[in-house]
């Protein structure tokens, strides 16, 4: 996988190189500023892209802000943004052009090095990887919601969906069937008013409709 990543923590940055060349995976560009990610970006047109959220010059939102434009410029970029911190507003944002490829991770997930490659991996085939942290924030940052019909189990399928885990591993961590875990997957389907399917799209797109929605 040819990868160009953006990340001014000098260490972070060597850290990630050493890690994705030691997976097999060849870093074509590593951006340290900004101004720096596009061009690299629109050079190379890598299979993925792992962005810092905050970049200098300026350490707001350069990374998102790139991340975001290189999404319309280049159609079906995977993008996995690595940030400090949960930023509720910046995973909206970037949320909100569609989840298909695109993962949203804290930086600590890094450390948990087959953590961090199957999320990478996983957003390259264009699936979707979330940090939990982040999903929880978002399930939980506006009330009264009109989906409030969604249960508590429903909630923690949905919850692991946007994280990117399959049937099987969602099973596997509430401890209940892979038919259950269908079960629910088509209750919420149904209550967000989309098609009773397990394919991928449909699974991004209830996830997509629940955090615009809730």
């Amino acid at each position: 996988m040819r990868v160009v990543i953006a990340e001014d923590n000098a260490l972070l940055r060597e850290g990630l190189v050493l890690l994705l060349t030691s997976a097999g995976h060849e870093v074509v560009a590593a951006a340290t500023t900004g101004p720096e990610i596009l061009p690299a970006l629109r050079q190379h047109r890598p299979d993925a892209a792992v962005l810092d959220v905050r970049m200098p010059p300026d350490f707001r939102d350069e990374g998102l802000r790139a991340a975001l434009t290189a999404r319309k410029e280049l159609p079906g970029l995977p993008v996995l943004v690595l940030s400090q911190y949960v930023e509720e507003s910046y995973a909206a944002e970037l949320l909100a052009g569609g989840a298909s490829g695109l993962g949203y991770l804290l930086k600590d997930r890094v450390g948990r090095v087959d953590e961090f490659l199957d999320a990478l991996e996983r957003v390259a085939a264009g699936g979707t990887a979330l940090d939990p942290e982040v999903v929880t924030e978002l399930l939980t940052r506006r009330r009264d919601s009109p989906l409030d019909s969604i249960t508590p189990r429903e909630r923690q399928v949905l919850s692991l969906m946007a994280e990117g885990q399959d049937n099987a591993t969602i099973a596997e961590a509430l401890v209940v069937t892979e038919r259950a875990v269908h079960k629910h997957i088509g209750n919420v389907f149904l209550k967000l008013g989309l098609p009773q399917s397990d394919s991928g799209h449909r699974r991004v797109l209830a996830v997509l409709t629940y955090l615009n929605n809730s």
